[in-house]
C-alpha cells in the first residue's frame, strides 16, 4: 500500500530538476508535506513503510528528497493550520492521511498536487470528480470496499456462532457510511443478526457509543468506515 502511494507521490511530484553545468548535483531538491491527523506513534509502521516505497524508488530523505512531517496528534482541529503551514513552505507536493487531513490540504491549495492515502469515497467527499478522471489536484488511492463491511460481520458470527446482537458504530457524516451500513444491514438478515445503530461524530461520542451499546446488550461491536481513526484520536486526547 505504502510503496503504491509513494509510487502516486512521484507522479504527482514535479522532478525535474535543473542540473548544473558539470551535471553533477540538483539545483533544488523536492520538499514533501505529509500531513496526518494522528501521533507519528500511531502510525509509526505506516510511515517507516513510506520512507521504504521512496528509498526504492531511489529517493532517500535528507539526501535528495525532504520530508516536511506534520501532525496533529489526535486533535483534527489543528489541520487547517498545518496544512497552511505547508503552502507557505512551499512543498512541491501534499501528502495526507484519512479524509480530515485532504479536506484541510484541499482548503488549503488549489495549485499543489495532492496525493491522499487510502480514502473511503474520494468522491463522495468532493475531493475528485470521479475515479477514472480526478480533475483537479488531487490524486491517490481510494478504499471503496463497501462489501467488507458484510464480511466482517460474518467473520464475528464465524467467532461467535450465538451472535444475535451486534451494536455498528459509524458516522453519518461520512459519505462511504450509508453504503457500509446498507451492506452490513443485508449481512444481518442473512445472519439473522439483530443491529444496533449507533452515530459518533467526534471522539468525544465514543465512550457514549459504547455505554449505550451495553445498555442494548450488544454482544460485539462493528465499526464502519472512520471508526479506528476516531478510537486513535480519543486514546490520544485521553493519554494527556
Amino acid at each position: 500500500m505504502q510503496s503504491a502511494l509513494a509510487f502516486w507521490l512521484l507522479t504527482a511530484l514535479p522532478l525535474t530538476f535543473s542540473v548544473s553545468a558539470e551535471g553533477q548535483q540538483p539545483k533544488k531538491i523536492p520538499r514533501i508535506g505529509y500531513l496526518i491527523g494522528t501521533a507519528p506513534s500511531a502510525n509509526a509502521a505506516r510511515i517507516e513503510a513510506f520512507r521504504q516505497g521512496l528509498r526504492d524508488l531511489g529517493y532517500v530523505e535528507g539526501k535528495n528528497i525532504v520530508i516536511e512531517w506534520r501532525y496533529a496528534e489526535g486533535k483534527p482541529d489543528r489541520l487547517p493550520a498545518l496544512a497552511a503551514e505547508l503552502v507557505r513552505l512551499k512543498v512541491d507536493v501534499i501528502v495526507t492521511g484519512a479524509a480530515t487531513a485532504t479536506r484541510s490540504a484541499k482548503e488549503a491549495t488549489s495549485t499543489i498536487p495532492i496525493v491522499m492515502a487510502n480514502d473511503g469515497d474520494p468522491v463522495g467527499n468532493g475531493f475528485v470528480a470521479s475515479l477514472a478522471r480526478p480533475g483537479g489536484n488531487i490524486t491517490g488511492l481510494a478504499s471503496l470496499t463497501p462489501e467488507l463491511s458484510g464480511k466482517r460481520l460474518e467473520l464475528l458470527k464465524e467467532i461467535i456462532p450465538k451472535l444475535s446482537r451486534v451494536a455498528v458504530i459509524g458516522t453519518s457524516t461520512n459519505p462511504a457510511n450509508a453504503q457500509n451500513l446498507k451492506e452490513t444491514e443485508l449481512a444481518a438478515g442473512a445472519l439473522k443478526v439483530q443491529l444496533q445503530y449507533l452515530d459518533v461524530l467526534s471522539p468525544k461520542d465514543i465512550e457514549t457509543a459504547f455505554r449505550t451499546a451495553s445498555k442494548g446488550r450488544a454482544e460485539a461491536v462493528l465499526g464502519l468506515g472512520v471508526l479506528c481513526s476516531l478510537l486513535s484520536e480519543n486514546n490520544l486526547q485521553t493519554s494527556r
